[in-house]
């Protein structure tokens, strides 16, 4: 007894040595994986402030030796001018998140509040979008499109993003909905509510984290979709962004690709989606993670 008694101090101390090892790697690899994630983006952020000449040079520099802000100057000039490819991006992106929103809360509601024949079975139909390649798509997208006059238009472009987001957006809402408690709605219809009513006063205020989630998820996939742009737009003033770029690396005065303008339209890019992130970041955990596990 008196042996077992003088182990447990022993035991206890080699415990907390071994969970303060344990913190120590996790944190570790932790700062590992945030530097092996961030190393592109300070590269990118460094090689835009470089002179044209350095951007260009081989074998690269890391670190500018010259401060130069002169391919943002290019960058906002270049053909139609910056304000422009950024409205385009943004009215895109926000007409996406519209027409999403617009289509999933009714969707998640009902395929989850309301008893609809085979509701399971349609939820199911709907996801199985997710596993067809909507670049498979955008022939028969773009002739449809041609006839109905939107091609080179940005609610065109809009409605095509909606669709790629929808089956996944859809997915969040219905377990979302599903995942309030029944007696809110039950006292709501005691009190003769009608479903809009619950919808809007009930449901809607309860799932802000999932709106919020699909919200982000619906604007990064807008901002930063490429092929469905150079499919549909063929108008300058009409291209969005990421276009523009991928116009910019074959088309300069240099006659090559001017890294510089590249790298600062790189990094122009990648400014919104990071602060929408880092603003929302509260909302998005919580509602991905409502809406995924149910």
């Amino acid at each position: 007894m008196t042996a077992v008694t003088a182990r447990a101090p022993v035991a206890r101390v080699w415990s907390r040595v071994w969970a303060g090892r344990n913190r120590y790697l996790v944190g570790a690899l932790c700062l590992a994986i945030c530097v092996f994630m961030l190393t592109p983006i300070v590269l990118s952020m460094l090689a835009s402030i470089k002179t044209t000449a350095e951007a260009a040079a081989v074998p690269p520099t890391y670190f500018p030796h010259e401060l130069s802000l002169e391919s943002y100057q290019r960058l906002w000039s270049y053909q139609a001018g910056l304000p422009t490819y950024l409205g385009n991006s943004f009215a895109t992106a926000f007409m996406t998140i519209a027409f999403t929103l617009a289509l999933t809360i009714p969707a998640g509601y009902a395929l989850a509040r309301f008893p609809v024949p085979g509701k399971e079975l349609i939820f199911v139909f709907l996801l199985l979008a997710l596993i067809i390649p909507y670049q498979a798509l955008l022939t028969p997208i773009f002739l449809m499109f041609a006839q109905v006059k939107l091609t080179n238009t940005l609610i065109g472009l809009a409605i095509v993003h909606t669709a790629i987001q929808l089956p996944f957006s859809l997915y969040i809402m219905r377990n979302s909905f599903e995942s309030v408690p029944p007696e809110l709605e039950e006292a709501a219809l005691t009190d003769g509510a009608s479903s809009w009513q619950i919808l809007t006063s009930i449901f809607i205020p309860a799932v802000v984290p999932a709106i919020v989630t699909v919200a982000l998820f619906a604007f990064v996939t807008s901002w930063n979709e490429f092929l469905a742009a150079l499919v549909l737009l063929s108008r300058a003033s009409t291209f969005t962004l990421p276009l523009i770029l991928a116009t910019a690396r074959a088309e300069t005065s240099l006659g090559g690709t001017d890294w510089g303008m590249l790298q600062a339209g790189i990094t122009i890019a990648m400014i919104p989606c990071i602060g929408i992130y880092l603003l929302l970041q509260k909302y998005y955990v919580s509602g991905f993670t409502s809406g995924a596990l149910k």
